[in-house]
């Protein structure tokens, strides 16, 4: 690849099903440019999340075919062929060596789906496997999706439920306030309960880490105690860790005499790489009032609520069970705006001077880098695919740096976004 030529990053359009975002908006292009890189878009790739074509070719960007997207050094997607494996199969033949793609891949889902993604020879970072660790809070897609997640999750269940939220005193009588549990106060969870908090709901939450109290109860929630031992719910990442059937049967015991008096449950406990855990049982679901709604957030990989059914909206003796699975998507214009400010400084943060630098000491480098030079290189993918130990921080054989043409000033020369929610 010539040295005097600036990098190339192709935008194209998703064709994940329902899927409205779109990997960079034209907000983030100068940072890109004043890092020495171009963006070439696909006709349209913006046009669902509100930036049409010609927002981008202001800000620089050439409009392009897919073929001329997937010609660019770096292609970035929200879904990569690893997390859109129907749709996005046509793009593997588009890809090729050396080329860096980054976006959705779903590893710990479809181990299988990165090996084919590795067999193009081109290198593969994983957004989602994103060190919680401070210094990557703004690189964090999780976060700033669940973000948007977490406040959508109450805007569905403030339509839906045949109540109103705040508590009115109005010459035909006072109104008592809606009354929310959330469960899981991670990024989603804190934002629905800050959400149903502004509408003037009462709201409570739960979740098995008791030292997020101080956080639930920052955001105007009360913290539901449960007598129950958690001490090792909680990883050193600071995810939720996958807990034995004895303490979750506990925990739905604890939890049934909450839900039969509340009016919407928003769930988002998530185990990455496992089934939800099940904590609203059928039984449970039968005792809440004729009206009620349950958002399960985790509906994806089963949810968090038995009955729940993925992607659909289903009643069950008069209880509303909705079972979104991609919210930010229904919200694209802030949800593309905080992706892309994402991937911008993911970006710039991997290239040191004039060139991509795959340090393998850099835990933000090792814990997303899934494959490079043809190969799967994430130990723990490797593990589950059977292919034995490697050694990622050796460069295979026929992979070279990507060289950027050297620009005025700090060549990681992307404005500094607000940081994620953490």
């Amino acid at each position: 690849m010539a040295e005097d030529r600036k990098l190339t990053v192709g935008v194209p359009t998703e064709t994940f099903p329902g899927e409205a975002r779109v990997a960079l908006v034209p907000g983030v292009l100068q940072a890109l440019s004043k890092a020495g890189i171009d963006t070439i878009v696909e006709s349209g790739a913006g046009v669902a999340a509100g930036f049409p074509d010609s927002q981008f070719e202001d800000k620089g960007a050439k409009i392009g075919s897919r073929a001329d997207v997937f010609d660019a050094d770096i292609v970035v997607q929200v879904q990569t062929f690893g997390s859109n494996p129907n749709e996005g199969r046509s793009d593997l033949a588009l890809m090729k060596k050396d080329q860096v793609v980054l976006g959705f891949t779903d590893p710990l889902g479809n181990a299988a789906g990165v090996k084919e993604m590795a067999g193009t020879g081109a290198t593969i970072l994983s957004v989602e496997l994103m060190p919680r660790i401070t210094r990557a809070q703004s690189m964090d897609v999780l976060s700033s999706q669940a973000t948007v997640g977490g406040y959508k999750a109450v805007v569905l269940a403030a339509a839906t439920m045949p109540k109103m939220f705040p508590m009115l005193t109005t010459a035909a009588g006072t109104i008592r306030p809606a009354k929310v549990f959330v469960i899981g106060a991670g990024v989603a969870g804190l934002q629905a309960i800050a959400t149903a908090k502004r509408l003037g709901a009462v709201v409570q939450a739960y979740d098995v880490r008791a030292a997020v109290k101080e956080q639930v109860v920052s955001v105007g929630a009360k913290f539901v105690e449960m007598e129950i031992d958690s001490a090792d719910a909680e990883d050193k990442g600071g995810y939720a860790k996958e807990m034995g059937e004895d303490f979750l049967r506990k925990q739905r015991e604890l939890m049934t005499s909450v839900v039969e008096n509340i009016d919407v449950v928003i769930t988002t406990a998530a185990i990455p790489g496992k089934r939800s855990p099940v904590l609203i049982t059928a039984e449970m679901v039968g005792k809440m009032q004729p009206g009620s709604v349950i958002v399960d957030l985790a509906a994806e990989r089963g949810g968090n609520c038995e009955l729940t059914k993925a992607d659909e909206t289903i009643v069950v003796n008069g209880v509303t069970i909705m079972g979104p699975t991609n919210l930010p998507a229904t919200v694209p214009f802030h949800a593309s705006s905080m992706y892309a400010k994402n991937l911008v400084t993911f970006l710039t943060h991997l290239i040191k001077d004039g060139a991509f630098k795959w340090d393998m000491e850099d835990q933000i480098t090792n814990e997303t880098l899934l494959a490079r030079g043809g190969e799967v290189v994430l130990p723990r993918l490797r593990e589950a695919l059977g292919l034995g130990s490697s050694d990622p921080a050796a460069a295979p054989e026929g992979t070279a740096d990507l060289k950027v043409a050297p620009t005025e000033g700090n060549s990681n020369g992307a404005a500094k976004p607000e940081n994620a929610t953490t």
